[in-house]
């Protein structure tokens, strides 16, 4: 069984920066079997749950939402299934909360649907 763990998070005022990092632990054999991309989504107070970025392992590809293309940036951490969104220029409209996910065959990588293995969240806050 795969588990993924989020780091990161909290508040901030607008303009500024925050960084998420999300591990994936259990058997490597489990994680290699389970996970090809790795994804960070939000869903704001009240709404749907978005994609925000992705990054997928072997071909190293990543993918933005436009809303967050230029000021976030998805990399893949020290270790091959970490993954860390950093976090830019930071708006009110960015607050929600953060999930890591990642899934095995991915048509949609910005798809909550794609991604079948879901972190607890954590929280992001921008005041204005």
């Amino acid at each position: 069984q795969v588990r993924l763990v989020e780091s990161g998070g909290g508040s901030v005022q607008q303009g500024g920066s925050l960084r998420l990092s999300c591990t994936a632990s259990g058997s490597i054999d489990d994680i290699k079997a389970n996970i090809e991309c790795m994804a960070w989504f939000r869903q704001p107070p009240g709404q749907g749950r978005e994609g925000v970025a992705t990054f997928c392992v072997g071909s190293r590809n990543k993918y933005y939402a436009d809303s967050v293309k230029g000021r976030f940036t998805i990399d893949q951490g020290s270790a091959k299934y970490t993954v860390a969104l950093e976090m830019n220029s930071l708006k009110p409209e960015d607050t929600a909360m953060y999930y890591c996910a990642s899934g095995r065959t991915i048509w949609s990588p910005l798809r909550a649907a794609d991604f079948d293995n879901w972190g607890q969240g954590t929280q992001v806050t921008v005041s204005s």
